[in-house]
């Protein structure tokens, strides 16, 4: 515990009776305490640092401690009823800061003490230190810092909030402030007025978010930041989009008016206020600063590890990871920030290794509501920001009708995550002027809330009075001026997009992107090729198979290198995870960067990557990959968190920074990827086709029937096939080892970017029939469909063929061979999308006098099955299904009753019936 809540509530004298303690062994009492009377000490000392303590009698002694617990008490909780909302008193949260509870009195208030020293004050009266405290501590910006273990960086926050937010702004930042809010404010105003109950999830009430988005990036500039990558929900974004981003009013206005994409446009597109966008803006102090938007779906907060994954991306990238150049910045709304999980999952991250960003810059728009939900409904916390102490990030509170209040601690902000490189969080609390959207009607559940929004001025009427007051006699009239020009600006433009309209278009968000181009249907008709030369593949297998002459494996992990090394030499073969890591070095060989993340990947949740060993003496890892070549690629592996969503977000992000970089996320189970499906659903399967963005990230998922359960057997291969559609992703399900080494390089070969969903296997990681023979890794090419080798020396004598996909494979052809059966054919289907129809096709013909079924160890309602049946359209053909029965569960958890279902699968397989 350390934000000395304790001495709110402790007796006096037993908090002078611990000070004596204290005085003759610090060492004596709880190191809090100790932490607790070193501050007073310091409180009480003289200029020359001579403390006065020893020289009060008790009485003065137990004030001077009582007005110094009063000191730490408004530090800690004077944030409770600081005057931080604009439109409606606080709730009572009990903050207990009356002079009683810390044994003072109103007859006090003149008496000077010593402990003024604690706030810069000198030996001040006590009504002059209580009136700085509410100043610093109860105005219109409330803290939340005291839990922080860093003693720096508490007294870093504790001195900007009682020097540098107590300084009055210059003149031309209060201009400058008074520009952005009318910006703000005559943006929304307009489109109000032209586009009367069209969706736009205006800002309005919050319109101070543009000029402390302004001042926010104006201040990474001057500290050495480069990009700022920025993911935000609905509301406010398009005020954003023009006034920070400078997204053009004719592409805005053109988006309003129903723009029609551009010849060029491949895809369904998506709604104006989810866009993204890209810019290079010159900041008002004059620094050059690359600002990303990031696209973002309705689930309002799944952008957030995009952001931060895209931002880690550029870092390795570009800036050798000088986070200092690169700047996440997410903008939430109060209720998603309370209520959406992926926000926890993204803050444990944000000190791992695997995910560190240099820390994330989180700006809150409170509207003090959801949907139609007060917040009384919508959180069990104080705070929607409350999730921040678990990562002791601080938290700015702060009223939105202070604008000048919001710039300073946006600054303030800025500077703590340059200085610290952690997470803060700048809450500013607001209003919503309108209902969700602007057809809504609020008043059906907030009739009071409403009452008082209808009657409350704008965020920029507020501040014109207070410069008025402040005797700033032109700010009103500069006011007017502003809103006159900028009203004229925007009708300028809407009148020439009404005239004619610009079509619909969407931005890549990097450059690299521009060297590739869109997929088309004859791109999957044969894979480009991916070998590697033979003496390049031996090279790089004995470099991996190599470790340190200091170095000692765990033996057994010795013992399983050298069987990999004798297979390799003797049988001529490669197994699967040695395939797969030389993948990963022909890549990295090429000077191209590889990341792979996931729940216990640098081992493989079945114990056979082991792309990473340990040292059984000291721990110490050792890559395998990190001594390919002098100017190799860099190969990063991560352990992930016990997170999908957040982390498939991240890596998705990662691999939207740059196509050509191989990002690949593992799930431990390929079942646990349903716990990140807006992930899959609203960026892996849809992203291009709503915003243009290609992405390449890879999803290796466990699949297979092995007795495991329903939540160890299936990836739910029916939901990946059955959002394929418009060549938007690649789905696998491979049986060798060359094949899954050809998939993984074909990744980068291709000239365009698309995600691989591949059903990795468990069991037949070490299956014998996985492995490949060497030639087949140094000739070739992925192979979409595998025939029947044996089967095919005699196609005219097969009277059955078995397609199938995946494990089942293995199972079928122990059966072939046990039973001698020449007259049945097995042929893989080792890509299921795109559907490789002209290589099924000239299988079908070869195989015209069989009869065809395809057979799945999943459900008749799951799996392939119904996939097939809707896409395997030629001519006549038609193929019966061998599978289980349909099933509500994805299988079984009874192994006796799993292995009977199994059994009877094969066995209908090889019937002649």
């Amino acid at each position: 515990m350390n934000d000395f809540s304790f001495v709110t509530h402790s007796h006096p004298a037993y908090i002078e009776q611990l000070y004596r303690e204290y005085k003759q062994n610090p060492a004596a009492v709880d190191p809090e305490w100790a932490r607790f009377f070193e501050g007073f000490d310091f409180a009480v000392s003289y200029a020359d640092g001579k403390s006065v303590a020893g020289e009060l009698n008790e009485q003065q002694l137990e004030k001077e401690l009582a007005v110094y617990r009063l000191i730490a008490a408004y530090r800690r909780k004077g944030h409770l009823v600081a005057t931080t909302n604009p439109i409606r008193p606080r709730k009572d949260r009990r903050a207990n800061l009356a002079l009683e509870y810390f044994g003072l009195s109103e007859a006090d208030l003149d008496t000077p003490f010593y402990v003024g020293h604690a706030v810069g004050l000198g030996k001040a009266l006590l009504r002059d230190i209580l009136q700085f405290l509410k100043k610093c501590y109860t105005g219109n910006v409330g803290v939340q810092f005291t839990y922080i273990n860093d003693p720096e960086k508490e007294a870093w926050i504790q001195r900007e909030v009682e020097t540098t937010l107590q300084q009055p702004l210059s003149l031309q930042k209060r201009r400058r402030i008074l520009e952005k809010l009318n910006e703000g404010v005559v943006f929304e105003k307009f489109l109000h007025t032209k586009y009367i109950g069209q969706k736009r999830f205006s800002l309005e009430g919050g319109e101070t978010t543009i000029p402390a988005l302004d001042a926010l990036i104006d201040m990474a500039g001057s500290l050495g930041v480069k990009e700022v990558v920025i993911g935000m929900a609905h509301r406010g974004r398009l005020n954003v989009l023009a006034n920070i981003l400078g997204k053009t009013y004719e592409q805005i206005f053109s988006e309003f008016e129903g723009a029609l994409p551009a010849d060029n446009y491949m895809g369904s597109g998506d709604v104006k206020y989810h866009l993204g966008f890209r810019s290079q803006i010159n900041t008002f102090s004059g620094h050059s600063i690359n600002l990303q938007l990031c696209p973002n779906p309705s689930h309002l907060e799944a952008v957030d590890p995009v952001v931060v994954g895209f931002a880690r991306a550029k870092a390795d990238t570009l800036y050798q990871s000088d986070y200092q150049q690169i700047l996440p910045l997410l903008i939430h709304g109060d209720a998603a920030l309370a209520g959406q999980g992926i926000v926890y999952e993204l803050l444990q991250m944000s000190k791992l290794k695997g995910y560190y960003a240099g820390g994330t810059l989180h700006f809150v728009i409170n509207n003090q509501i959801g949907f139609t939900t007060d917040f009384d409904d919508a959180r069990s916390s104080d705070y929607c920001t409350s999730l921040a102490t678990m990562i002791q990030a601080p938290v700015f509170h702060v009223n939105g009708d202070d604008p000048e209040m919001v710039v300073k601690v946006v600054e303030i902000a800025t500077r703590y995550r340059q200085q610290f490189h952690e997470d803060i969080f700048v809450d500013m609390v607001c209003y919503r002027r309108h209902g969700h959207n602007e057809g809504d009607e609020p008043k059906f559940t907030q009739p009071h809330l409403y009452a008082l929004i209808e009657k409350h001025p704008d965020p920029r009427e507020v501040y014109t009075r207070r410069l008025l007051e402040e005797g700033d006699h032109e700010a009103q009239e500069l006011a007017r001026e502003m809103e006159k020009h900028y009203w004229q600006i925007l009708q300028e433009r809407l009148d020439e997009v009404k005239q004619k309209p610009l079509p619909y278009t969407y931005q890549q968000p990097e450059k690299w992107w521009s060297e590739l181009r869109a997929a088309t249907e004859e791109d999957f008709e044969q894979s480009p090729a991916t070998a590697v030369d033979e003496k390049l593949l031996q090279d790089l297998f004995y470099r991996i198979m190599q470790w340190p002459d200091d170095f000692h494996p765990l033996r057994k992990v010795a013992r399983l290198l050298q069987d990999k090394i004798k297979l390799f030499e003797e049988s001529r073969k490669i197994d699967w995870a040695t395939a797969e890591l030389l993948a990963y070095a022909s890549i990295l060989v090429e000077g191209k960067d590889v990341r792979l993340s996931g729940e216990d990947v640098k081992r493989g949740t079945f114990s056979h990557r082991h792309a990473v060993i340990y040292d059984e003496q000291t721990n110490a890892e050792y890559n395998r990959l990190s001594r390919l070549g002098e100017k190799q690629g860099r190969f990063f592996i991560y352990n992930s968190l016990l997170s999908e969503l957040a982390v498939l977000g991240y890596e998705y992000g990662y691999a939207m920074a740059n196509p050509h970089v191989l990002s690949i996320w593992e799930a431990q189970y390929g079942d646990f990827a349903n716990g990140a499906q807006v992930i899959i659903d609203q960026y892996i399967s849809s992203a291009e086709q709503k915003w243009g963005i290609m992405n390449g990230l890879v999803m290796l998922l466990p699949h297979g029937y092995e007795a495991g359960g329903p939540d160890h057997s299936s990836a739910r291969l029916e939901r990946f096939l059955q959002m394929c559609a418009e060549l938007n992703m690649v789905v696998t399900n491979i049986t060798t080892a060359a094949n899954f080494f050809h998939a993984l390089r074909r990744q980068l070969a291709w000239p365009f970017r698309k995600p691989l969903i591949n059903m990795s296997p468990k069991a037949n990681l070490r299956h014998p029939g996985s492995y490949s023979e060497i030639q087949e890794f140094t000739q070739g090419r992925f192979q979409e469909v595998i025939d029947d080798p044996e089967a095919s020396k005699h196609p005219d004598t097969i009277r059955k063929v078995l397609f199938c996909s995946g494990k089942i494979y293995f199972e079928l052809k122990e059966k072939q061979e046990k039973d001698n059966r020449q007259d049945v054919a097995i042929i893989r289907l080792e890509q299921l999308y795109p559907l490789p129809i002209r290589q099924i096709r000239q299988l079908i013909q070869k195989y015209r006098q069989a009869s065809w079924f395809w057979v799945q160890e999943e459900p008749l309602n799951m799996g392939a099955a119904g996939y097939l049946q809707l896409n395997l359209k030629i001519g006549d053909f038609g193929f019966g299904i061998i599978s289980r029965n349909p099933s509500a569960a994805s299988a079984t958890g009874f192994a006796r009753i799993h292995h009977q279902e199994q059994e009877e699968i094969i066995e209908t397989a090889f019937s002649l019936s």
